[in-house]
């Protein structure tokens, strides 16, 4: 999915300001690192969390024994934390850029994820991460 695809899943959600981001590879894809994603994972807490209650069931993760909220078609995931890796949620969504009206967590949280699950994607997603960040040094 490109990233209007995304958008176009991402903002009826309407899962309000402050308390959710875009986590996963998503970063990536607003950013021009990547062009495309399978899926959009975010994370949620407090009234967005409640909200993402309202719109599916908890469905489980049994590869990483966690409950998410899965949407269409479980091409959106929204959860309370993380699977892989010690992920800081609050400080994630505390320092979430916004772009494109949506808020997208830090490529650092992105590169510390992607580093811990070490999968053939993550790896080339941490060398055009590594690209990107050296054309786009001050």
């Amino acid at each position: 999915m490109n990233l209007d695809g995304a958008l176009q899943l991402l903002r009826p959600l309407d899962l309000g300001r402050g308390d959710h981001a875009v986590f996963g590879s998503g970063p990536l894809l607003v950013r021009g690192i990547i062009p495309e994603v399978s899926d959009i994972d975010i994370l949620a807490r407090g009234p967005a969390w409640d909200r993402a209650l309202s719109l599916g069931d908890l469905v489980l993760l049994p590869e990483h024994n966690v409950r998410v909220v899965a949407l269409h078609g479980g091409l959106v995931t929204i959860g309370r934390s993380w699977a892989i890796g010690a992920i800081d949620v609050d400080s994630a969504i505390d320092t979430a850029d916004v772009i494109r009206e949506m808020p997208w967590v830090g490529l650092e949280f992105v590169a510390d994820y992607k580093r811990v699950a070490g999968r053939p994607k993550d790896l080339t997603h941490l060398r055009l991460l590594a690209e990107y960040l050296d054309r786009n040094a001050d």
